[in-house]
């Protein structure tokens, strides 16, 4: 079991502090809870093995798409928890909204033909990235808007792409698991360093 603690508010302040400590929260809207995990394998994107398929690599070269950052944060949060079961509650928006407003939670927004079509958002302390959620309405844009934040972390300096559970799907670019142990390392040494998202 990964859940550390079970808590009914959710504060901005809370969720940084958790995070420096490698732990994040999901909330359980049918019983107005939030819970908080650490889970004893934690999945990572490392930054300098990201794996692009052929087709995304050649999406990426025809770029028929505009990226931007920050511009429609909201939004993005709004579609990623536009699905049948979400732990995306709407304490979860409003506190990652503060965090946004104070420059910790940052979007990736991927725009066709002027429409909001894929993008991700999460949090940024330090040298660390903390993945939420990411969506699509188009077929692979959030496939880009994935790539765009690797790309940008790795241009920042970034040590660390934190992505909470290993699932199929993230598989592909190459996300591992690591014991919670090794991840903490990881963890304490990006935090140690000063990036910027912008």
């Amino acid at each position: 079991m990964d859940v550390v603690r079970i808590t009914k508010i959710l504060t901005a302040a809370d969720v940084e502090s958790a995070y420096g400590a490698g732990i994040f929260p999901m909330a359980d809207s049918d019983r107005g809870i939030i819970t908080w995990h650490r889970p004893k394998r934690r999945a990572i994107l490392p930054l300098e093995t990201f794996h692009a398929s052929r087709s995304l690599r050649a999406l990426l070269r025809r770029r028929p798409f505009e990226v931007t950052i920050d511009r429609a944060f909201a939004d993005v949060v709004n579609a990623c928890a536009d699905r049948p079961s979400t732990w995306i509650s709407g304490d979860i928006k409003t506190v990652y909204g503060e965090l946004h407003t104070q420059g910790k939670a940052h979007s990736v927004e991927v725009w066709v033909d002027g429409e909001l079509a894929g993008g991700l958002y999460g949090v940024h302390i330090g040298g660390a990235f903390f993945a939420e959620s990411m969506f699509h309405r188009r077929t692979n844009m959030s496939k880009v808007a994935l790539a765009e934040l690797v790309s940008r972390l790795r241009a920042q300096g970034f040590a660390l792409l934190e992505v909470q559970y290993l699932t199929e799907h993230l598989g592909q670019f190459g996300v591992i698991e690591i014991p919670d142990q090794k991840y903490q390392a990881r963890l304490k040494e990006a935090l140690e360093r000063s990036c910027s998202f912008g």
